[in-house]
């Protein structure tokens, strides 16, 4: 009896650890090896590869038992435009992908992400002197942090713990045409703005450089990100910065007067090139980032919807 008592005890223990949420750098490899192989052909808005990058969100928010809050199901569609360079097909039609965990709590807080990227070069802002034609396979831009989106999504549903706020995660489409897919959310929000607490976005973390350090924007959105930082340490190192606004989807949010946070770890050579490629993701450190991330989002639940300032 004692012998069959100490291997239930064992095997529960294992099975305890073995189902932890912790984001995990095998699953975000998972994710971006999907996301940013050949046969996605850069994700492109309007491209059908790049609705197989909505339809592959859905089934990860789907596994983590997110309910959906789009317009259509999990989506959201609307039409973007491209604007910087001249082509026959300038009206595109896209989604964002909605998923939300429902606490039963009087404020949602944001998690989002951008899904596409620059396709085969024809969209414009390719740094390459040659972009047509090329698969601009976006492995940190940003299927990085659509990795990150779905690592928080299964952390915060299979956490075992019912947090004093929601969660809408949102996969955003179009970014890179002038972060066409926030800017269409904020506009046509599927839950009121006011019931917002904070945002956080994750564009390009998957670069870690030890010395520099991950950049965390928009402390200066809020008097209370100030006192939430202190005493926050983790695996990888990072620094602050005030600005609110920026480019990429947290400044949707931060025009309509939401608080926000902005993860990114720099730019690099392969930006905006084809050269951006799954192999050069540092896995390990996007999980120390979304460590960090996890335990400011907590700290911030403790208190009551943070206040909304102007960043100086």
């Amino acid at each position: 009896m004692k012998y069959f008592l100490t291997l239930l005890l064992t095997s529960l223990l294992f099975n305890s650890f073995a189902q932890t949420p912790t984001p995990s750098p095998e699953n975000i490899s998972k994710h971006i090896n999907f996301l940013a192989s050949d046969k996605m052909k850069g994700r492109g808005t309007g491209s059908k590869e790049n609705f197989n990058a909505a339809e592959y969100v859905i089934k990860q928010f789907k596994k983590h038992d997110l309910k959906p809050l789009g317009t259509d199901g999990f989506k959201q569609p609307f039409i973007a435009k491209v604007k910087r360079v001249v082509v026959p097909d300038s009206l595109r039609k896209t989604e964002n992908i909605i998923g939300f965990l429902d606490n039963g709590a009087a404020y949602t807080i944001v998690i989002g992400a951008h899904f596409d990227h620059l396709g085969m070069g024809n969209q414009g802002s390719s740094k390459e002197e040659h972009p047509e034609g090329k698969i601009h396979n976006g492995a940190d831009d940003n299927a990085s942090g659509v990795a990150g989106l779905i690592e928080l999504a299964r952390y915060f549903s299979e956490n075992s713990v019912k947090e004093p706020c929601n969660f809408l995660f949102i996969a955003f489409g179009a970014e890179e045409l002038g972060l066409l897919g926030s800017k269409h959310f904020v506009n046509n929000p599927t839950l009121p703005l006011n019931k917002i607490n904070f945002m956080c976005n994750m564009d390009m973390i998957g670069r870690y450089n030890p010395d520099r350090g991950v950049g965390i924007g928009g402390v200066g959105s809020s008097p209370q990100w100030s006192a939430i930082f202190e005493n926050i340490k983790g695996d990888v190192k990072f620094f602050t910065d005030a600005a609110g606004s920026g480019g990429s989807d947290h400044g949707s949010f931060y025009a309509k007067q939401i608080p926000v946070l902005f993860f990114h770890t720099g730019g690099h050579d392969d930006y905006h090139k084809p050269s951006d490629d799954p192999g050069k993701v540092d896995t390990k450190s996007e999980a120390g980032i979304l460590n960090i991330e996890i335990k400011l989002i907590e700290k911030a639940m403790k208190l009551p919807k943070l206040d909304f300032t102007e960043a100086k």
